[in-house]
């Protein structure tokens, strides 16, 4: 073993016992209930600025880093579009969600439609949870397999006992310490990785080549489909961000967690930045590696001494830990708690958390799973897990929220008609990472589907009954209706161009979702004064 591998190991055990110690803490803030699931809602903004920074700063690091490392500064559009959520949530939905005192989305669908509702919105986000997670402990896995050849799948295994570990003892406030510490090791990254921009390239060089290499110097190489893509996925999945809902609602006000993320924002520049420095650096001096990720710790062994490189990796082996963590806890939270008290309305708070620590274990071996069925593609997973949980959960949050008129039936029909319009999608496209059947995105026609099944089967059991909106509501009706009729000219006129440029999709589902906008506005006075 190397030298780099020594310390890489090293200096993640002593990093593991320490959370280990951090989780027997913790456990000790965490007995029941809103202790165990929310922290009791004690969180101060400091607390929710670190948990926030971990979960999306250090997977936005991960996908920079190896984003810039194929294109260059135009990656730096991918983290503008989490920096744009981040601050949807904390200006926008912190307020009213802190006051329904939301723990889960699913929980929220079951509070509007009842416990089947509940039971099924549960399952399917419980089951996609580990897909995010493993995705991030593949990108991990690929530093360590490029010191020390360990398999993908072992580095896997290892991530995922880690959460259990911790997880199990504490809940959120595990999260919260865990959170706290890998923010830490993250500036320890970012002081090491200035230092080596420093000495290899050197940051002459760099800007030298920024300026005659057009691909990695332009801001849009990575071309105008994918940023619209990055930007569609996070605005559309603001409302469906349970992880951050789940840490930011922990505060104890609104305004602790408004202002905790936005100073999670603030620190989310300093992750953008740095992934495409060092990803920049990595294709300067390792050019023509097939895996970004495999590249950047082969360019610091090259350019860095081995207790340095050790730090490095720890900063990627907390990124890995700060997003995939909060993923497992708010799938299981999922599970236990949703699942749980749909199948057991009478039980407990001490029950649910007790059916939580089991859905950990089980969370952890599906995440190890996922990690033997498909070790090679992180990416994928990723594409499935939005498809599952985007596709089945968004019309009936939207409607749970904004929707009087929509019905339970309705809200099981969208949950199954749109996870299983996705998956068929993806499985005519033959599974692909990045092509897909007919060019379109598996997660549009989920949430198309999603959307349609919805509103049909509630206006069907409403009589199909609409009025004539008034003063503001009939301006955005109007507005919604136009901007409808444009991009139906668009996709009739400029349909060949769309479908070449794999906006086809995309332009389909924002036309049906601007006519449901259009029908919630027509409908929801209707029932309000039915009422």
């Amino acid at each position: 073993m190397s030298s780099s591998a020594f310390w890489m190991f090293g200096l993640a055990l002593a990093y593991t016992l320490l959370l280990i110690v951090m989780s027997q803490i913790a456990k000790k803030k965490a007995k029941a209930g809103e202790d165990f699931f929310v922290g009791g809602r004690k969180f101060s903004r400091w607390t929710v600025a670190f948990c926030i920074t971990g979960l999306f700063s250090g997977s936005t690091y991960i996908a920079i880093l190896e984003l810039s490392y194929f294109t260059g500064i135009s990656a730096i559009w991918y983290g503008i579009a989490e920096l744009t959520h981040v601050l949807i949530i904390a200006l926008v939905l912190i307020g009213p969600f802190r006051k329904r005192m939301m723990v889960t989305i699913s929980g929220l669908i079951g509070d509007k439609y009842g416990r089947t509702a509940k039971g099924i919105a549960g399952a399917i986000t419980a089951i996609t949870f580990p897909m995010w997670s493993v995705a991030t402990a593949l990108a991990f896995a690929s530093c360590i397999n490029a010191l020390t050849g360990l398999d993908m799948l072992a580095s896997v295994v290892i991530t995922a006992a880690l959460m259990y570990v911790f997880l199990s003892a504490g809940g959120m406030w595990s999260v919260a310490m865990t959170q706290t510490a890998n923010f830490f090791v993250f500036m320890s990254m970012f002081a090491v990785a200035i230092y080596a921009i420093g000495v290899n390239p050197g940051y002459g060089a760099l800007a030298t080549f920024l300026e005659t290499n057009a691909k990695y110097g332009s801001l849009t190489s990575v071309g105008l489909q994918t940023i619209l893509a990055w930007f569609g996925t996070f605005l559309i999945n603001v409302l469906l961000a349970q992880a951050a809902f789940q840490m930011a609602l922990s505060c104890k006000t609104a305004d602790e967690g408004r202002k905790g993320l936005l100073i999670a924002g603030g620190f989310n520049v300093i992750f953008i930045v740095m992934g495409v420095l060092v990803g920049v650096a990595a294709a300067i001096t390792m050019p023509g590696n097939a895996r970004g990720l495999v590249a950047v710790p082969k360019y610091l062994m090259e350019t860095l001494p081995a207790p340095m490189v050790g730090m490095f990796t720890l900063g990627i082996w907390a990124c890995a830990l700060g997003w995939g963590a909060p993923c497992q806890f708010s799938g299981a939270t999922s599970l236990g708690r949703d699942v749980g008290s749909a199948l057991f309305p009478d039980a407990s708070d001490a029950k649910l958390v007790h059916f939580t620590r089991i859905s950990l274990l089980a969370l952890t071996a599906l995440m190890i799973l996922f990690g033997y069925l498909r070790s090679e593609q992180a990416a994928w997973w990723n594409i499935f897990a939005w498809t599952a949980r985007n596709g089945a959960t968004f019309a009936p949050m939207v409607a749970a929220l904004f929707w009087g008129v929509a019905t339970p039936r309705a809200a099981v029909t969208a949950l199954v008609a749109g996870c299983g319009a996705g998956l068929v999608w993806n499985w005519m496209g033959g599974w692909a990472v990045n092509s897909f059947y007919l060019k379109i995105h598996p997660v549009w026609v989920a949430m198309a589907a999603n959307i349609i099944g919805m509103t049909v089967v509630s206006l069907a059991e409403r009589g199909w009954s609409v009025i004539t909106p008034q003063g503001g509501a009939a301006m955005l009706r109007n507005a919604a209706l136009l901007v409808a009729l444009a991009l139906l000219v668009c996709l009739v006129s400029a349909g060949g161009w769309l479908y070449a440029t794999g906006l086809w999709g995309m332009t389909a589902f924002l036309l049906v979702l601007l006519v449901w906008i259009a029908l919630i506005v027509s409908t929801e006075r209707q029932q309000t004064s039915a009422s």
